[in-house]
């Protein structure tokens, strides 16, 4: 028996959700998506492959049964990701986690609610991945490397062995992450950047090698 989804807000990541969302129905049907929900009243009626925007977050008082993905952020409103979610007022129990088939994970992996993981992601060994995560596609968390809670990477991202990622970063598309460093809570990491060395917390850190510049 499938259970009830609903999707918020919509934004990119919620409706790039869907695709894995379809991918795990096709296989067994897990999930019967109610639609998506969003703040923005001008967002109501608008659908995306044929799942409409039922309203604001109100709707999840009509459906009290329903799982939740929460999954907002971009690179210029990651900050309040946490911030967000939190203003749902859900219970953990309420977060769906959504993970694409095509994703390989170890049998050691560990990964938190309210997170999705889109196609052709590889988790290694030993990694752990916190809560309200965003994962896209084809990006590859190496062996005993850990993710804190509403982290954001960006497709083809190569996080090597050991890389401990703190809480509320974002991770831009195409970067490179060295074995055995760290970044620090709610930094940004730029697009197709080579991170080579520790980034200390709250920064921007963009290019090859990666530098702070704010």
């Amino acid at each position: 028996m499938s259970s009830k989804l609903i999707l918020f807000p919509f934004g990119g990541n919620a409706r790039e959700a869907l695709i894995s969302v379809f991918a795990m129905n096709e296989r067994n049907m897990e999930w019967d998506v109610l639609g998506f929900i969003d703040d923005d009243q001008s967002r109501h009626g608008k659908e995306c492959c044929g799942i409409k925007v039922l309203g604001g977050r109100d709707v999840l008082k009509d459906f009290p049964d329903a799982f939740v993905l929460a999954v907002p952020g971009s690179p210029t409103s990651f900050p309040e990701r946490k911030k967000i979610i939190a203003s749902l007022n859900l219970d953990e129990s309420r977060f769906a986690k959504i993970i694409h088939p095509s994703v390989v994970i170890a049998p050691d992996a560990t990964i938190g609610c309210n997170t999705i993981i889109m196609p052709n992601v590889v988790i290694s060994c030993g990694v752990s991945i916190g809560k309200h995560c965003v994962i896209l596609p084809n990006t590859v968390v190496s062996h005993d490397s850990d993710m804190g809670d509403y982290c954001c990477v960006g497709s083809n991202v190569s996080v090597s062995g050991s890389v401990h990622l703190g809480p509320n970063c974002y991770i831009g598309s195409g970067t490179k992450l060295r074995e055995d460093i760290s970044i620090g809570a709610g930094t940004l990491v730029g697009l197709g950047s080579n991170v080579l060395s520790n980034i200390p917390a709250g920064v921007i850190a963009v290019g090859s090698p990666a530098r702070v510049i704010r």
